[in-house]
């Protein structure tokens, strides 16, 4: 009974002529559009001293270090911040983009935090550990992996250069897990330790995902599984890599 309750005392949460405002669960999103970024900023931030109000009289409380703003633009200029209760909103999606929707920037990103993850447990994963290799894989497993493979299924523009950055990283990260010598090649360690290679990776989710897509209802989503015959920016699509 829980969801449902919960769906009966929210559902006068208010809305906006200005904005569209989404809800599942209790994860809500509210989305606006305007050739103009200042006054996107402007409809969403009345929307949201509504919501605002609207907690406080129902004694509910927004988690604001778990909320985030992200905003969509081929145009040069400055975001204006958006605020919960006082408090600034990140602009972060966990996602990178750039004007030509490529991979660059988000690999780059990916891989200084991979960077970072691994220099907090090195000394669990490093080679001079005495922690079982059945572990240490795990530990990449669950800590490292998720960092580079957060959205892989929407690497569509993504060069070989760039998935290249993440596959050396893997690689050195097996040596380093293994202890490994000069001669045994970075295919051997892949293959015994049953490590996938990022391409494959990528191809596998990317499969995953288009077969979600395909029993989707939602009719918007079929631009998506099958896109159109003119493509502004590169001729490769997101599933082009499954073929």
């Amino acid at each position: 009974m829980g969801p449902l309750l919960y769906t009966v005392y929210t559902a006068d949460v208010p809305q906006s002529d200005t904005t569209i405002l989404s809800t599942f669960a209790d994860d809500t999103a509210i989305f606006t559009t305007h050739p103009d970024s200042t006054l996107a900023s402007a409809n969403l931030q009345d929307h949201l001293r509504t919501v605002e109000n609207w907690t406080r009289n129902w004694r509910l409380k927004i988690n604001e270090t778990k909320s985030s703003h992200i905003m969509f633009t081929t145009r040069r200029g400055h975001c204006p911040p958006m605020y919960i209760n006082q408090t600034v909103i990140p602009q972060y999606f966990g996602l990178n983009f750039d004007k030509r929707l490529t991979r660059k920037n988000h690999v780059a990103t990916k891989r200084k935090q991979l960077d970072l993850k691994t220099r907090e447990i090195y000394w669990l994963i490093g080679k001079h550990s005495h922690l079982s290799l059945e572990n240490k894989l795990l530990m990449n497993k669950t800590v490292l992996k998720p960092v580079w493979t957060y959205g892989i299924e929407l690497w569509e523009c993504a060069t070989k250069s760039n998935i290249a950055v993440i596959q050396r990283y893997q690689s050195k990260l097996l040596r380093s897990i293994t202890n490994a010598p000069w001669y045994v090649s970075n295919q051997t360690l892949h293959s015994d330790l049953h490590i996938p290679h990022v391409r494959t990776v990528f191809r596998e989710r990317t499969a995953t995902h288009r077969t979600a897509l395909d029993s989707h209802p939602n009719p918007l989503v079929e631009p998506l599984v099958h896109p159109p015959n003119t493509r502004c920016l590169k001729r490769r699509w997101t599933f082009d890599e499954i073929h």
